[in-house]
């Protein structure tokens, strides 16, 4: 275990929430936006996940001289807090004009507003010095099978990739699978489509994966699995970690909090490919819940991040030879054991 990754940290301004769900008012006042960056080094944190309105508020109705005017303000921000913007994502999912999907909907019209935006995101995200854009193809799919021509789809899905990657030589995509919600069902929804999409794009080195653990859960896989992929073909260019209790909706629950052993294995995959090595990201995508007082309430981000490093000690600390050995003579039973004894403390 020479040499060990320091790991860096990440996460969205999203992840303080503002007390809202699907299912009701918000239980929490809203905390300014701009005064989160504050809060990042504080609390063990220096990266920043944006989508492209979170740096720029209501781009669609600006110029691109205003907008970029406000990106250069945040990334002024940014440099005053001592941030680094991770990623920039076009948040096509917000918008009427995309309710039957961007990329892949029926609309030509619609289409071209996806591709429009997206355009504007990579101008952003160049903006503010960031190189990496992230797809979550949140309605690319259909509520009903017959709704859309899925090959027509992918297609049009490669088509969006290799434009991204000629509008923009100087930027990595990745594509965050999610296998459902908002949409029925996606038409990329695991790490294997995106790696498949990654490969037949035009530069597949600059087209890599963003594994969220819930999403990978609602899939009904195992995230270390998913991740354990992604690092075997070097195409993962960042993390989400959270937890989910079931196949049930999104629940951004805190890292660990549902499986610990499932959050133990996909730290043991994680180090074992040597993911944070080039400067990687732990992004976190964990919400508050719902009955929590205060604000801003911060206590589900620094406790997902302890718990990350704590399973990181945990697996450091394994006997490694130990689990060769085992590993080689098949005693399966006795290695499980050790590795639940171990995470107990024995």
């Amino acid at each position: 275990m020479s040499n060990p990754t320091a790991y860096r940290f990440s996460f969205g301004p999203w992840n303080i929430s503002e007390g809202g769900d699907p299912f009701g008012p918000e239980v929490r006042s809203a905390f300014p936006h701009e005064a989160k960056f504050a809060l990042y080094r504080p609390l063990g944190f220096e990266g920043v996940q944006f989508h492209d309105d979170d740096v720029v508020p209501g781009l669609d109705d600006l110029s691109p001289e205003a907008m970029l005017t406000k990106a250069g303000e945040v990334k002024a921000m940014l440099a005053n807090q001592g941030l680094i913007p991770e990623f920039v994502a076009p948040r096509l999912w917000f918008d009427p004009r995309t309710v039957d999907g961007g990329y892949t909907s029926n609309s030509a019209a619609d289409r071209e507003y996806a591709w429009d935006r997206t355009r504007k995101c990579i101008d952003i995200a160049r903006a503010i010095d960031c190189k990496a854009i992230v797809l979550w193809l949140a309605r690319e799919g259909t509520y009903f099978r017959e709704a859309k021509d899925a090959r027509l789809a992918y297609q049009r899905l490669l088509e969006t990739l290799n434009a991204m990657l000629d509008y923009a030589p100087d930027i990595e995509i990745w594509i965050e699978p999610k296998p459902n919600e908002p949409t029925d069902l996606a038409y990329v929804p695991t790490i294997g489509h995106a790696v498949a999409l990654a490969y037949a794009s035009k530069d597949p080195s600059r087209v890599k994966g963003l594994i969220e653990s819930a999403h990978a859960l609602l899939a009904g896989l195992d995230p270390s699995d998913e991740m354990a992929f992604a690092l075997a073909h070097d195409k993962l260019g960042s993390v989400h970690l959270n937890d989910q209790n079931g196949l049930k909706y999104d629940q951004d629950k805190n890292f660990g909090a549902a499986n610990l052993r499932a959050a133990f294995n996909q730290v043991r995959v994680l180090e074992e490919g040597g993911y944070g090595s080039r400067g990687e990201f732990i992004g976190l995508d964990v919400k508050a819940v719902r009955t929590q007082t205060g604000s801003p309430v911060t206590a589900h981000l620094t406790n997902s991040r302890e718990i990350f490093l704590r399973l990181v000690e945990k697996y450091r600390s394994m006997d490694h030879a130990l689990v060769v050995a085992l590993r080689e003579s098949r005693d399966y039973e006795a290695l499980e054991l050790y590795i639940i004894k171990h995470l107990l403390g024995d």
